[in-house]
């Protein structure tokens, strides 16, 4: 069987694309429903996050190929999980945004480092190794919790509006869509840029739902934004399995 035919995970598209967005922001106003609007506090969303996040992995790890639902039920899971640890290091802990961010960053390079040393690649499609797909994951967890951070140092430390954070974030994309079709640099390399800044982009943009209108939000609340973006969600989960489906019938 060939490697595409025996992969575990999405390929890079402009649907992915839209839906890590997506999915970044769910797991934003997710995160912050079960933290703040229900009270639980930053150690017990930790806790419920994690739970979650290890049940949907250990369902996508044991699956023999990819699932569209599965893998993306996990990408959800980490950054719900994300937007706890990022305010529990600096609501907690606190230990700041910027700490926090650092502490995150150097998590990901030092996981991305282990991963090349290891297989002497950063390819993320496709991948068939579990062992691959457990460095693959933790390096999305810490990008997306370091996506989270990013995002409020915007707001909190920059001082930035909710929505001026978004546009920010939105222009990093851009030049790197910008740079993957007029340059010549690695392609692996603007992968995980893009990926850790799409983080961020869905995190302000879920606070720039969520937020009071005098702090520069619409002022939504968590859980309607949460909802929304499932329904959203669940709609592109559903073309993503319509699209896989139809890519092996031809």
């Amino acid at each position: 069987m060939s490697d595409v035919s025996l992969n575990k995970v999405a390929e890079i598209s402009l649907l992915f694309w839209l839906m890590k967005i997506v999915a970044t922001t769910l797991g934003e106003t997710l995160g912050d429903y079960l933290s703040m609007t229900l009270n639980l506090g930053y150690a017990v969303g930790i806790a419920i996050t994690l739970l979650f996040f290890l049940v949907v992995l250990i369902i996508q790890i044991f699956s023999k190929r990819y699932i569209p639902l599965f893998y993306w039920l996990v990408i959800i899971a980490t950054t719900t999980l994300g937007t706890e640890i990022s305010d529990f290091l600096d609501r907690s802990l606190h230990l700041g945004y910027t700490v926090g961010s650092l502490i995150l960053f150097s998590g990901l390079v030092f996981t991305l480092i282990l991963w090349y040393k290891k297989f002497k690649t950063l390819r993320v499609y496709p991948i068939t190794k579990t062992n691959k797909e457990m460095y693959y994951w933790i390096a999305i967890l810490f990008s997306n919790s370091l996506g989270t951070a990013f995002g409020d140092y915007l707001s909190d430390v920059v001082g930035l509006s909710y929505l001026n954070g978004a546009m920010v974030t939105a222009a990093i994309i851009l030049i790197v869509v910008l740079l993957h079709y007029m340059t010549k640099i690695n392609q692996i390399i603007l992968f995980w840029v893009a990926f850790i800044f799409t983080r961020p982009f869905g995190a302000t943009f879920g606070d720039f739902l969520t937020k009071p209108i005098a702090s520069g939000g619409l002022d939504l609340g968590t859980l309607n934004a949460s909802i929304v973006s499932i329904l959203l969600m669940t709609a592109l989960i559903f073309l993503s399995h319509q699209t896989l489906t139809k890519d092996k019938s031809i």
